[in-house]
């Protein structure tokens, strides 16, 4: 016993019939994994092999040049290709017919490019956007729904613009049909079939707004959408935005504000974009949803044509408050001279603006688009 407490561990021989000396098995699979790595390593280094050991086959390619006669007789004057004198009359002319419903020689129904007219277009890579023509034409003055000024002198004159068309095609559709020609529309710019239901907008007559959305004091918890303009942000950046949401459609008189109580207070960030609308020949239309609001200030500065709406019409959305709210505007037209009443789309708030629109000239009151109110 002495001698084995004594006797040092390495020298120490096993015991006839003791358990034998565990083999070091993870040390040897590590030893094997790092020299497959290895293997692996030296022939990436050492192979000369482009296609990394993958199959492959050598093709010969046939040029097609030259294949086709009659494309090459074209093209060396060999051979003529004759239209139909039938469609095609000798003598005969081609006159090219405007489209849309900018002017009174176009066709109703039939949208312009993108719906708006090329020269008041400027191409961009989110698409065309509203700019001033070469001869001075804005778009504020050439799409704006145009108003008899002997038929409205001296009369009251109330504005309606309808929010929030173009999400719901089938609902912007139901209301362009329903609503008096006069109502102005302001589109959202999210929906997929924006083209579709500007285009019936126009051709039916309405003159039509582009929503912004702007931020509120309450973002991101009260979020009017994808590409929101925001304050602190660098000012390309949000005219970055600005121009995808103008190239949603065409054809709009100016733009009118989603939300945006904290951006249009900021004059920091609301200057560039006023000055871009300026330059631009575009309108600006506040919703009126906030009184800290410097739109005025800096329309005026950038000789950008604007107004204020004075009353949301459908703030309690029954048919007995919007009636309610339609004789309030109404009675603020008479002590103004005019007044702007700002609706949501929904069927019911549609439905009563079309019911109160047929009486309106009976009270002396004359229905305009927003634009002949925006100075």
């Amino acid at each position: 016993m002495a001698n084995d407490l004594t006797t040092p561990l390495t020298g120490r021989k096993r015991k006839a019939g003791g358990p034998r000396p565990q083999l070091p098995i993870a040390r040897t699979l590590f030893v094997v994994l790092a020299l497959i790595a290895v293997a692996f390593v030296l022939r990436l280094v050492l192979t000369d092999d482009p296609n990394g050991g993958r199959p492959s086959q050598e093709v010969a390619i046939t040029s097609t040049q030259n294949s086709n006669a009659l494309a090459n007789e074209v093209s060396t004057g060999a051979a003529t290709i004759t239209a139909d004198p039938q469609q095609f009359p000798a003598g005969g002319s081609i006159t090219p017919v405007p489209t849309g419903t900018a002017n009174g020689n176009s066709i109703a129904g039939i949208p312009d490019i993108f719906g708006a007219l090329p020269d008041l277009s400027e191409e961009t890579s989110d698409g065309p956007i509203p700019r001033i023509s070469a001869t001075g034409q804005t778009p504020f003055a050439t799409y704006a729904r145009p108003v008899d000024p002997a038929a409205a002198a001296g009369l009251p004159r109330i504005a309606i613009v309808v929010t929030g068309l173009g999400i719901n095609e089938q609902g912007s559709l139901d209301a362009i049909d329903a609503l008096p020609d006069e109502t102005t529309l302001a589109f959202a710019p999210y929906g997929k079939t924006l083209t579709t239901t500007v285009a019936a907008a126009r051709a039916a007559g309405h003159e039509v707004l582009l929503e912004i959305p702007l931020e509120p004091f309450d973002f991101p918890q009260n979020d009017p959408g994808p590409q929101t303009l925001l304050t602190g942000e660098p000012p390309r950046s949000n005219l970055d935005k600005l121009f995808w949401l103008m190239a949603r459609f065409g054809g709009y008189v100016g733009v009118i504000n989603n939300m945006g109580a904290r951006f249009t207070a900021s004059a920091v960030d609301f200057s560039p974009v006023m000055e871009e609308l300026g330059t631009r020949g575009l309108g600006y239309l506040d919703d009126g949803s906030s009184n800290r609001s410097l739109a005025q200030q800096l329309a005026e500065g950038n000789k950008v044509p604007f107004s204020r709406a004075d009353l949301t019409i459908d703030a309690n959305p029954s048919r007995q408050s919007i009636l309610a709210a339609l004789a309030s505007l109404e009675a603020k037209a008479l002590e103004n001279g005019q007044a702007i009443g700002i609706v949501s789309a929904l069927p019911i708030s549609v439905a009563a603006i079309a019911e109160w629109a047929r009486e309106l000239e009976t009270k002396g009151i004359m229905l305009v688009p927003a634009s002949a109110l925006m100075k």
